[in-house]
């Protein structure tokens, strides 16, 4: 993302944009993780994924909490502490806890699914 003009507040990345522009036609070979807004203890990123998961075996395990809503496509997160998928669709989003240990089971393939990500520190607010 490029930087946005002089009237930006320090740590903005553009003023403006739309979450649907620009994204990938059919199959992208990676994800792609685009930062709209960072602050200190707080970054809202738009992720972007074609059929996408993550590699056997891996687990993200972040230090920072992670709010990610699903705007377009289809998916499912498996967290280590159940047994199941989580289905998301559309409208749908999750609060996930520092070092909640999960992983992107599946992403639709072919499609853009779309995901608003604010990741955030634990004790922003206190």
């Amino acid at each position: 993302s490029a930087p946005c003009h002089a009237a930006c507040r320090p740590g903005c990345l553009q003023m403006s944009g739309n979450l649907f522009a620009g994204l990938p036609p059919g199959q992208a070979r990676d994800e792609e993780f685009d930062a709209l807004l960072s602050r200190p203890g707080l970054r809202i990123e738009r992720i972007v994924s074609t059929g996408q998961c993550s590699p056997p075996g891996f687990w993200y395990d972040q230090a920072e909490g992670e709010w990610v809503l699903l705007l377009a496509g289809a998916a499912r997160l498996r967290f280590a502490d159940e047994d199941a998928d989580r289905e998301l669709r559309p409208g749908d989003w999750l609060d996930i806890a520092p070092h909640r240990r999960h992983r992107v089971a599946w992403t639709a393939p072919g499609e853009a699914t779309v995901w608003l990500a604010v990741h955030y520190a634990d004790d922003i607010g206190d």
